[in-house]
Parts: C-alpha cells; structure tokens; sequence
C-alpha cells in the first residue's frame, strides 16, 4: 500500500535560520531519505517552495478563480511530502514517526487511495 508523508511546520525564512541549524536539518532529513531508499520504501518526495509562492484554484461557475497562497487557517504550512510504499500501517507510522518533521512540527500519514480501473 502507498502512503503519503504530509510535512507541516511553522515556515521560516531561510535566510533567518543559522547555516549551522540549516546544515544540521538538512543534514537529517538526507538521512531519513537514504534511510528510506535503503529500506526500499522510498517511492518519491520533495521539499516544497514556501506557501506564499503558492496558488489557490476554484472553477465556480465555468469562471476561473486563482489566488494567492493557500487557504488555510493555520500557523502551519505544508512544507514537503514523502511518498513510500509499506507492507502495513504499523510500518507506515514507523516510517512517518522517524520523519524529521515529526520533532519540529506535524506529519500527517495518508494512505493513497487506489482507485480501481
């Protein structure tokens, strides 16, 4: 089954982040990347731009709406996924649970629904 690893955390301004803190996450979340290739569960992932950088899209109507950023309430932002295949959902948390973004904000795990056909 394959699950997707939500990354939210508070956004920063990298610019704002010590090189040595930046160095020492980045550093970590390499890890946990290899780590998951070398388990063979590791399917795809990526860090994401920051929300402000994203776009909001509703068709109402036949009328294309497209606004700034997300729309969400919430000091948190999604900041990065992991997409992984495991053989249960115990796996699945344990693999999410050692995610990086476990300790510095929320990891959400998803199983991806396989739509038949």
């Amino acid at each position: 089954m394959h699950y997707l690893i939500l990354i939210h955390s508070e956004e920063r301004d990298p610019s704002t982040v010590e090189p040595e803190e930046l160095r020492r996450v980045m550093g970590e979340y390499r890890a946990y990347s290899d780590a998951l290739r070398a388990e063979g569960v590791a399917r795809g992932g990526n860090a994401l731009e920051p929300s402000s950088t994203a776009r909001t899209i509703r068709v109402r109507d036949g009328e294309r709406i497209v606004t700034d950023g997300p729309f969400a309430e919430s000091r948190e932002q999604l900041g990065g996924y992991y997409l992984v295949e495991c053989a249960s959902e115990e796996q699945a948390i344990d693999v999410a649970a050692r995610c990086p973004g476990s300790r510095y904000g929320t990891v959400e795990l998803r199983p991806v629904w396989d739509i038949p056909g």
